[in-house]
């Protein structure tokens, strides 16, 4: 196998982990409630960056040359667990600056409640039932995954002339059948599945995990310093062309460990080696607190910094589209209060994310959006910006966001759909439909209601049955389970 680069991210250049600083970011509750959300949905008073202003496009912005695109993908990260989102005691001084020099989405969504779906969602810019592998719930086995034959975002950009590479979680199928190198990406170094040891590389499968291309790698390195290094390598490249990274950490999702965690890393290796169930010894339900789910989420933040300052350091900042979201909602140890629920559901603490923008040629900072966006329309967005139409055999269910953000247009309207086996919900405007295991059909106003306690389906009848309508006409053109 390869070797690894033993020299670690920044020391060859003066790359300091912690170099980003300054005040937490945050949004003032009663902007918050003034534009129609619920200010329980604020960080708290400590955290405000009074000069956060609601969202307005840049005047000018609409025409310009075509971005570079930095999307980033943390693993199972709670909608409160950055301090621009509300954390008391998580430090995310990285992830708050590119908030306060861009735009933070406090209904930003993702396009499912767990891994794998979510990331179909947003390859494909369609929602994951279109697809057999957007009905696993997440993708768990070694013959699931995203036809080669379906157009992404990778392979539409790179016919438009881009380069595209991705780093980190692929999670949409392993090899020999499947992989980012088949569906659009020029290369690629991370894992195929769902997770992985931090240290030793083992993976979902009870094997190696960490591939450059379809090669197995060696680097026995703490992993999200290892992807930041990565991408740093990436950005500083010589590029005739405007390119797409894909930068997907598998922080913070389990196992529960630190930098300083290979000793109990190697326990883990360990037990799978020695034959115990892999799934089991992954998940780490034996171990694991808040201290160490801080450090994680701390760690993740201290490599996104490295990553946007090697971007500035390449003079690439100012015309590079950044985003910054989760995956799903987070579990066991996360934060996404003040919301319900968490991972794996479809109340708003499954599906509710924190979402960060920021373009400065194009996009002013220190701003606040309330708008609902959420994975499809992404996709969807970063085809328009980089000169990309969808394939016409298979339209997008998100909407750009293009319009909103460079052209002063208003947001577009539509309903956001999620489907997850055994529940279901619709968004439309400030309004929710929601219907769970038990089949009982709620609804839901979020503006005044973030934490979803009042069911409104017995005030408002007429508005549930033309929700619940809606969402059964989009479910009639899915795969079923």
């Amino acid at each position: 196998m390869p070797q690894h680069d033993q020299s670690p991210v920044g020391s060859s250049d003066g790359i300091s982990r912690r170099r980003f600083g300054g005040i937490v970011g945050g949004t003032i509750a009663g902007l918050a409630g003034a534009a129609g959300v619920s200010s329980a949905a604020a960080p708290a008073a400590a955290d405000i960056d009074r000069n956060e202003r609601p969202f307005r496009s840049k005047p000018g912005a609409g025409s310009g040359p075509r971005p570079n695109i930095l999307f980033i993908i943390a693993d199972d990260l709670g909608y409160a667990d950055l301090s621009s989102y509300g954390s008391p005691h998580i430090e995310t001084r990285s992830l708050d600056r590119l908030a306060r020099e861009g735009v933070r989405f406090t209904n930003g969504y993702s396009g499912s409640a767990t891994c794998s779906p979510t990331r179909v969602s947003f390859y494909t810019g369609r929602h994951p039932g279109r697809t057999p592998a957007g009905l696993a719930e997440p993708i768990a086995n070694r013959t699931t995954g995203l036809d080669p034959a379906h157009p992404t975002l990778a392979s539409l950009l790179r016919s438009a002339g881009y380069a595209t590479a991705l780093i980190g979680k692929w999670h949409c199928g392993v090899l020999p059948r499947f992989g980012p190198l088949k569906s659009g990406w020029d290369e690629f170094f991370g894992n195929y599945s769902a997770a992985s040891e931090y240290f030793s590389k083992i993976g979902f499968h009870g094997d190696h995990d960490l591939y450059e291309n379809e090669q197995p790698y060696e680097d026995p390195r703490y992993y999200t310093t290892v992807l930041a290094e990565r991408a740093v390598q990436y950005i500083r490249r010589d590029h005739d062309k405007p390119w797409l990274l894909n930068l997907n950490f598998t922080t913070p999702h389990w196992p529960w460990l630190t930098e300083d965690d290979a000793e109990e890393g190697a326990r883990i290796a360990a037990q799978i080696r020695a034959g115990g169930n892999v799934s089991a010894a992954l998940n780490h339900r034996d171990s694991g607190s808040l201290e160490t789910y801080k450090k994680m989420v701390e760690s993740l933040d201290r490599a996104v910094g490295d990553v946007l300052d090697a971007l500035r350091r390449s003079k690439q900042e100012d015309n590079t589209v950044v985003v910054f979201v989760s995956d799903n909602g987070g579990e066991r140890f996360s934060n996404n209060w003040p919301l319900r629920g968490e991972k794996f559901g479809l109340y708003e603490g499954g599906i509710r994310v924190p979402t960060i923008l920021r373009w400065p040629d194009r996009v002013l900072p220190r701003q606040v959006s309330h708008e609902p966006v959420y994975s499809q329309d992404w996709t969807a967005t970063l085809l328009e910006l980089g000169g990309a139409a969808a394939d016409p055999a298979y339209p997008l269910d998100g909407k750009s966001l293009a319009g909103y953000l460079l052209r002063g247009e208003q947001a577009p309207e539509r309903d956001l759909f999620w489907r997850v086996r055994g529940s279901r919900a619709l968004r439309r405007g400030d309004w929710k439909y929601y219907q769970g295991s038990d089949n009982v059909p709620r609804l839901y106003d979020l503006a005044r209601d973030v934490h979803e306690q009042a069911d409104r389906a017995a005030a408002e009848p007429a508005l549930l049955a033309d929700l619940r309508a809606s969402w059964e006409r989009v479910d009639a053109t899915l795969l079923p389970y």
